[in-house]
């Protein structure tokens, strides 16, 4: 490994044995410390501004909205009203002496998510959770609305 320290050690040793090779006395030399490092480095580092050393590098993300937190609610019901109405299917297509409460089951939770829905699309931001899971809740209505359908024709 190559290194610039390496080049003026390499000539101290090389005078301090050539003088000791051409004196009487080597030890002498040798008693004396002639090998003087240089004591400041040969490459120094770049300074960083003040101002770039102190800034505090933190990411800042953007901070939720008051219709995230009601979504997040929402979805919770959507997925508790889901999961009853994938229940109460298996159950009418199975024709099990279940079906009928399953679907009950299935209703009244589409009936907690719709009116928690409703009421919140009264706040202020009505329009951007109509838009986020306006769709999804129709979508589930229509769904158990066929399956309500389906039990009663057979």
């Amino acid at each position: 490994m190559f290194s610039l320290r390496a080049i003026p050690v390499q000539k101290a040793i090389t005078t301090t044995l050539t003088r000791c090779l051409s004196t009487s006395s080597p030890s002498r030399l040798l008693a004396i410390p002639t090998i003087k490092l240089p004591t400041t480095p040969l490459r120094q580092t770049p300074r960083i501004p003040r101002r770039l050393a102190q800034a505090p590098f933190t990411r800042t993300y953007a901070s939720k909205s008051s219709a995230d937190s009601l979504i997040e609610t929402l979805q919770d019901q959507y997925f508790t009203a889901r999961d009853e109405f994938e229940i109460a299917s298996e159950e009418t297509e199975k024709k099990s002496v279940y079906g009928a409460g399953d679907r009950e089951a299935a209703r009244e939770e589409l009936d907690k998510l719709k009116s928690m829905f409703e009421d919140a699309c009264k706040g202020e931001n009505g329009e951007e959770i109509k838009k986020r899971i306006g769709n999804r809740i129709r979508e589930l209505d229509n769904a158990v609305q066929a399956l309500e359908r389906s039990a009663l024709e057979e």
